[in-house]
């Protein structure tokens, strides 16, 4: 096999797993609240405490993947220019 076929073989493989991993999970952890829907912080003793609410995911501690809103997005667009 010569490396550019290799190199495709594997580009497929990650694209078909990642788009599988879309449609059975279409929602990963947020990474910046690291799934706890807010942040933690410490007391003035350092234990761990509640911090403010994650705005990026909402405080649900759940965001859409790419791949999934890539295909909403297409959807939504394909189904209004069909219509």
């Amino acid at each position: 096999m010569t490396p550019a076929l290799l190199a495709i073989a594997c580009l497929l493989a990650v694209t078909l797993c990642y788009s599988g991993l879309c449609a059975v999970s279409p929602f990963g952890t947020c990474r910046k609240c690291r799934g706890f829907g807010f942040a933690l912080t410490t007391d003035r003793k350092g234990r761990p405490k509640r911090g403010k609410h994650c705005r990026r995911c909402d405080g649900h501690g759940k965001r859409i993947r790419l791949g999934r809103w890539l295909y909403n997005r297409g959807s939504r667009i394909h189904r209004a220019g069909t219509r």
